[in-house]
């Protein structure tokens, strides 16, 4: 068997097999005699009937079909084995079929051409003394005390009000419905997800559509008032976004909010802290350390992105739809955890649609991987079996009696432990500009403005 290899665009291997006519005549005999006997012909019986009429009933190109499948396949198996070619997925025929059965001779030679995707080469270009930019998190001992203040809102004791009008911080029982003004100034009919009766809400900022709650301030019991409001522009339900409602609000119950102290005795009751210090304590270390995580993780995004521009790799068609497949069963397993029935929301259009759009992902995901993979084997960055079984017992600590595949889970923790190592070596090496949470981002809009102004 005589195989030609050429290299081909998106980590192919192209194979041309030129299969021996002693080979291509044996596997003729073998089809033709399994297909004899499992065929039926009155007035034979299987494995007599004469090959003239057998391969008049079956006809001779059915059986040229069958014989050439078997020697393509094998003949491939082979060409792969002798090579040593690291293959990912099956091979793809690139000789037509038809025009194969065609011109097949059973006692002769006969040559065709397929091709295989293989691991992409990685061009690793400059890695090392980089330049970038990334949001540094700053710790805000203001989180501290929003999160305590929480805790202590839940524990708040409801007191009646009844000398007094609504106040911000109160708790209020409303009746209320949204109508949209006529054109001759007259109320429509009621909106659909704009009443409801005796509703309670705490009066804070953010609770409803700019304006509402404020009204609702100054209320007293039993009184009626109309707000005339306008629906935020980025409205979540689009056909009130940019609408102007008329409500009208009915103050039924006001209460306020008698908070507990913020002493040992609170701290022991949110927390398993015996004092309020040392609950205070804990979270400020709880907050300090995610500021500094977080701003770890924009310096290796920044880095990653920076990687992207210096690389050059051909993802092969096989990687790149398996790593699709996996972004669309952690979206289906995302959507099951909400309690959605995925078999309703997976139509065959969606998950095409879905398919197109996870693209860009898988191939962002895929070249990350393999530059990183490339970065820590040039440098010898290896993570060693202690680390991944104490990582692997950690998560597993925290899914509790969920069942885990073991390999998949020691193959993630092994991929990710790799990954943070690497990435904190390249982090060394990395000139890291810290600039103002929110900075970027806004740059980021900026530019795809004035893209946008552009093409238009």
């Amino acid at each position: 068997m005589k195989i030609t290899q050429e290299k081909l665009p998106a980590s192919q291997i192209g194979l041309e097999i030129e299969i021996p006519a002693e080979t291509s005549k044996n596997t003729y005999e073998k089809v033709v005699k399994e297909i004899a006997k499992t065929t039926n012909i009155p007035g034979f019986r299987k494995g007599k009937v004469p090959r003239p009429i057998l391969l008049q009933r079956i006809g001779s190109l059915r059986v040229k079909g069958a014989v050439l499948e078997e020697l393509i396949q094998e003949s491939i198996q082979k060409a792969i084995e002798q090579e040593s070619i690291n293959v990912l997925g099956n091979y793809q025929l690139i000789s037509d079929f038809e025009e194969l059965v065609n011109v097949y001779q059973p006692d002769g030679s006969f040559t065709f051409k397929a091709s295989v995707d293989v691991p992409p080469e990685v061009n690793l270009g400059q890695y090392q003394g980089l330049q970038v930019q990334a949001e540094e998190v700053v710790y805000n001992s203001e989180d501290v005390d929003k999160l305590i203040d929480e805790r202590r809102q839940k524990l708040a004791t409801l007191i009646p009000v009844e000398n007094r009008n609504a106040q911000m911080g109160d708790v209020a029982v409303i009746d209320f419905e949204g109508r949209k003004p006529t054109e001759n100034g007259e109320e429509g009919d009621i909106i659909p997800g704009t009443d409801a009766q005796e509703y309670q809400v705490d009066l804070a900022e953010g609770k409803f559509i700019p304006g509402f709650l404020e009204g609702v301030v100054g209320m007293k019991i039993d009184e009626t008032k109309k707000l005339t409001l306008t629906f935020p522009e980025d409205y979540a339900q689009k056909d009130l976004a940019g609408e102007v409602v008329v409500f009208t609000v009915t103050l039924k119950d006001l209460k306020e909010k008698e908070l507990p102290e913020l002493d040992d005795e609170f701290a022991q009751e949110v927390s398993e802290f015996e004092t309020m210090a040392a609950l205070r304590e804990s979270l400020e270390k709880q907050y300090q350390e995610k500021a500094a995580n977080d701003t770890k993780q924009n310096i290796h995004s920044a880095i990653v992105t920076e990687l992207l521009k210096h690389t050059s790799i051909e993802l092969p068609h096989t990687m790149l739809e398996e790593e699709v497949q996996n972004i669309l069963l952690q979206t289906a397993n995302q959507l099951q955890s909400y309690g959605m029935d995925v078999n309703q929301f997976f139509t065959r259009d969606v998950v095409t649609n879905m398919r197109e759009t996870a693209k860009p992902e898988a191939s962002k995901n895929l070249h990350t991987t393999l530059i990183i993979e490339k970065i820590a084997e040039q440098e010898s960055i290896t993570v060693s079996d202690e680390e991944v079984t104490a990582k692997t017992v950690e998560i597993k600590s925290t899914l509790k009696d969920r069942d885990v595949d073991e390999v998949k889970l020691q193959k993630y923790v092994k991929h990710d432990l790799l990954a943070e190592k690497t990435l904190d070596w390249l982090q060394e090496k990395t000139q890291v500009e810290l600039v103002p949470l929110g900075s970027l981002t806004k740059e980021e809009e900026s530019t795809e403005e004035e893209n946008s102004e552009t093409n238009n």
